[in-house]
C-alpha cells in the first residue's frame, strides 16, 4: 500500500538512500532539505522526487513545510527523521552554539517534525516514525559530547513516544548507523580509514546507506506493526547491544 512519507535530511547520504528505497517500494515521499541547493536539485532531477526546504530546527518551519506536503500529497503517514549535523571538539572546547546547534537539528527537531503529525496518525490509526540516531548515542564518542547527547536523546524519545502511541497503530523505532560510506565519511583520509576506523569494524568495511535505507524499509512496513520501541543497530558489528 502507497503512503506518504516524509524524509528529513532526505536529499543527500542516508536520507536520500532512504528516500529512494521509499519511493521504489511506492510510496509518495517528500525529501525535506535545508543548506545544500545544488545537491536538492540533482537529487531531485535523478529521482524526480519531491523536495521541501526549510530548518528542522523551526517548529513554525516544521509546522508549516508538513502541511504543504499534506496539502500536495495527502496526510503524512511516515517519518523519517533522519537531518542531522556535526560540530566535533572536545567538550573543554566547545561553545555554546557548538552545542546548542547540534542539539537542535539532531534532537529539537524530532519534537519540531512529529508533533505536527503524530494527532493525524493516532486519528487515522497507523503510523510509522523511523528515528535515525547512531552508534555513537550508544557508546559515545570523543568530541561528541554534543552529537552523542542529542543522538542518545533520540533513542529515550523513541522508546516514550513508542509507549504513549503503540495502542493507536502508530509504531516508532529507531536506527542506529555505525561508520556508513556517505560523502562525509569518505572524505577522511584513507590512512585514518584503514589504520583508525576500519579496524573497529569486525565485518572489516564501512556499511553503505542502502543497507540502513534496507532497515528503515523493513520498519515502515505493514508487516513490521508488532515493532515498537526497538532500536536498529547496522554497525557491521563494531557496537552491540
Amino acid at each position: 500500500m502507497d503512503r506518504v512519507a516524509v524524509v528529513s535530511g532526505g536529499t543527500r547520504g542516508i536520507g536520500a538512500a532512504i528516500s529512494r528505497a521509499l519511493a521504489a517500494a511506492g510510496h509518495k515521499v517528500a525529501a525535506v532539505y535545508h543548506g545544500n541547493e545544488e545537491a536538492a536539485a540533482k537529487f531531485k532531477s535523478e529521482t524526480s522526487i519531491a523536495v521541501y526546504k526549510w530548518n528542522v530546527g523551526d517548529y513554525a518551519a516544521c509546522a508549516d513545510g508538513l502541511g504543504r506536503i499534506a496539502e500536495d500529497f495527502g496526510p503524512v503517514d511516515i517519518l523519517i527523521n533522519n537531518a542531522g549535523i556535526t560540530r566535533d571538539v572536545m567538550f573543554h572546547k566547545m561553545t555554546p552554539e557548538q552545542w546548542h546547534e547540534v542539539v537542535n537539528t539532531n534532537l529539537n527537531s524530532l519534537f519540531n517534525m512529529t508533533r505536527p503529525v503524530i494527532e493525524g496518525m493516532r486519528d487515522r490509526g497507523f503510523g510509522r516514525i523511523v528515528n535515525i540516531s547512531s552508534i555513537n548515542g550508544q557508546k559515545g564518542q570523543r568530541g561528541q559530547c554534543n552529537y552523542a547527547a542529542a543522538k542518545s536523546g533520540d533513542l529515550g524519545f523513541t522508546r516514550s513516544l513508542a509507549q504513549e502511541n503503540a495502542n493507536r497503530g502508530v509504531t516508532v523505532n529507531a536506527v542506529c548507523p555505525g561508520y556508513i560510506a556517505t560523502d562525509m565519511v569518505k572524505a577522511v583520509p584513507q590512512d585514518v580509514l584503514a589504520k583508525a576506523i576500519l579496524p573497529q569494524i569486525p565485518v572489516g568495511r564501512l556499511g553503505e546507506p542502502e543497507e540502513v535505507a534496507r532497515c528503515v524499509l523493513f520498519l515502515v512496513s505493514e508487516e513490521a506493526g508488532f515493532i515498537t520501541g526497538s532500536t536498529l543497530t547496522a554497525n557491521g558489528g563494531q557496537f552491540m547491544v
